[in-house]
């Protein structure tokens, strides 16, 4: 069986793929050539004894069989032949295709020339492009998400809100104070200051898109107010102003003390929030109710807003203790952002809701209150003249002409009497 393939395949073997043939006859011929040999019959045994090697004078028996007498004698010798000048071929190519390594077949393939590297780039460079695709529809849905979300709060934007009006001049007064050192420090805050006629608590905001929505929100107002007095119990909710912070240095605001009444404030708001929302009404916010009194903010000012970044808190630094006095929960308005406001700087009001009566005060309560107005007048009249003396002296000092500085101040206080005397 092994001489019938071999005499089958090595000579075409050889002829297509001579390389492929030295590794085969390496790996496979020659090891099976001593069988190949072991099954012949011996030379000479046919009675011409000579060694002749299959041509001696004897007989062989398969010849009397009727074989081919020369053909296994040619096919050893061509073997042979095939076996030294492959012997010799692999000597002269030992370095470059070493009859015993699996290159030597792997050099003849159809893919040799194939550059595998270039190959694998190829599909990882699908594999990042899919990679990428995938991101980039990804990216596109969280944009989707990002501008359904744009137009929802867009569409949420607050236009309406609850106010608490402050109305005590003790507080709106030492406010006002504070925003006078604040604009002597800084000039282009007095375009970020609140007026004193619009100083106001935030209990909820909300949008109303039509008509139709302000009314149902003004029902939902009076629907509250059986609520609130609930929560009162007809006592009266007196609220202590005291300190200043900010939020992230873009709004100053005067805080709240906590207490008892601070807690039935933002229980207040919290029922309001429910009734206002039970009526369909998109009201409150994400954020905890914190109840506090703005008296300054960047966002009033776009061309400000460009100039100034953050609010210096130095420039308030002496009033972060500060006690600017109580106002008593007396009224709620509903009040609209956007239309135009009040001769007194209020906003404009679709609708009140009154706890009790605001009792008029009496002679001794008005007088106080005119007290601590002039008092607190006078502790501004002499921080400002305090600041103007340093600006004089800093100015003798640069250019020695006081004239203009004394000018200045003189016109300032004229300013403060005629304030007083309003």
């Amino acid at each position: 069986m092994q001489r019938l393939l071999l005499r089958l395949l090595l000579p075409a073997l050889y002829s297509e793929r001579p390389v492929a043939a030295c590794a085969l006859l390496a790996r496979r011929a020659v090891p099976a050539l001593p069988r190949l040999m072991a099954l012949r019959p011996p030379a000479g045994t046919g009675g011409g004894g000579g060694s002749g090697g299959g041509c001696g004078g004897g007989e062989d028996p398969s010849r009397a069989a009727g074989q081919a007498p020369q053909h296994d004698g040619l096919e050893n010798v061509q073997q042979k032949k095939i076996f030294e000048e492959n012997k010799e071929r692999r000597h002269q190519r030992k370095e470059t295709c070493p009859a015993d390594s699996v290159e030597a077949l792997m050099a003849e393939m159809p893919f040799v020339d194939t550059d595998i590297e270039n190959e694998f780039v190829v599909h990882a460079t699908s594999e990042i492009n899919i990679i990428k695709k995938r991101k980039r529809i990804a990216g596109k849905e969280l944009e989707e998400g990002s501008e359904r979300k744009k137009k929802k709060k867009k569409q949420y934007q607050p236009n309406y809100f609850i106010s608490l009006p402050i109305t005590n001049p003790e507080i709106t007064g030492s406010i006002q104070a504070v925003q006078d050192v604040i604009i002597q420090k800084d000039q282009r805050l007095s375009k970020a200051m609140v007026r004193s006629g619009s100083l106001h608590v935030t209990m909820l905001v909300m949008h109303l898109s039509n008509e139709e929505e302000i009314s149902i929100a003004v029902g939902a107002l009076s629907d509250s107010k059986h609520f609130v007095e609930g929560l009162l119990k007809g006592k009266t909710l007196d609220l202590s102003f005291q300190g200043i912070d900010h939020f992230r240095n873009e709004v100053g605001f005067v805080k709240l003390a906590e207490n008892d009444h601070t807690a039935i404030l933002t229980e207040i708001a919290e029922t309001m929030k429910k009734i206002f929302q039970e009526k369909g009404i998109l009201a409150g916010e994400e954020r905890a109710f914190k109840p506090h009194l703005t008296f300054m903010k960047l966002s009033k000012s776009t061309e400000l807003r460009k100039q100034v970044k953050k609010i210096d808190s130095s420039l308030y630094e002496d009033f972060k203790s500060h006690y600017f006095g109580d106002e008593i929960l007396h009224r709620l308005d509903l009040c609209s952002m956007l239309k135009k406001k009040q001769p007194n700087g209020y906003y404009y009001c679709e609708s009140s809701i009154v706890f009790g009566e605001k009792h008029a005060a009496e002679p001794d309560d008005a007088e106080l209150v005119s007290l601590s107005k002039r008092l607190v007048e006078n502790a501004v009249l002499k921080a400002v003249q305090q600041y103007l003396e340093e600006t004089q002296n800093k100015a003798k000092q640069a250019d020695g002409s006081p004239a203009k500085t004394e000018e200045a101040a003189g016109g300032s206080k004229n300013e403060s009497d005629n304030d007083n005397s309003k």
